[in-house]
């Protein structure tokens, strides 16, 4: 396991390119000198709590990933914060799929839970999503709304 110390230096290395900012644009978007992020990213040092929720706030992220995320563990970089990427499935001969734990554990999904099934067959946004069914259920307005959202006025 990593240092924490290594991995906020290679969190913040990694977030840094890619957001392509030099060390002088970070450090002036976070009231720094250039030599403090250089220090950070390689190791030396570590930002205050300030700094580092300055950070977090400029490459989208939570403080907690920027700290603790582990890209070599969960070979992935850093998401977004509020975003996940849980990882693979296989999908089963009928189609069945196995939800990771973790993320049945963030969104509190148990066996027997009803989850609705959305897609988007559009090139740019293509791809299915899982919907708790009681939130569904709540709003049906949102589904009315997301279902027609790609239609045109006189269409509806």
């Amino acid at each position: 396991m990593k240092k924490p110390t290594n991995l906020i230096a290679q969190n913040l290395t990694t977030l840094r390119q890619f957001h392509k900012y030099s060390q002088e644009e970070v450090a002036e978007k976070t009231g720094v000198t250039r030599q403090a992020v250089a220090k950070w990213e390689a190791g030396e040092t570590i930002p205050d709590i300030l700094n580092c929720d300055a950070l977090a706030e400029l490459y989208h992220v939570s403080v907690d990933d920027l700290i603790h995320f582990n890209q070599e563990e969960e070979h992935m970089p850093i998401p977004p914060k509020g975003k996940h990427l849980f990882g693979t499935v296989t999908v089963g001969e009928r189609g069945q799929v196995v939800l990771p734990k973790k993320a049945r554990d963030l969104f509190h999904i148990k066996p027997g839970d009803l989850l609705v099934v959305l897609g988007d067959e559009n090139p740019e946004s293509a791809g299915i999503a899982l919907i708790a069914g009681d939130t569904i259920l709540r709003n049906i307005t949102f589904l009315q709304d997301m279902l027609h959202s790609g239609e045109k006025e006189e269409d509806v």
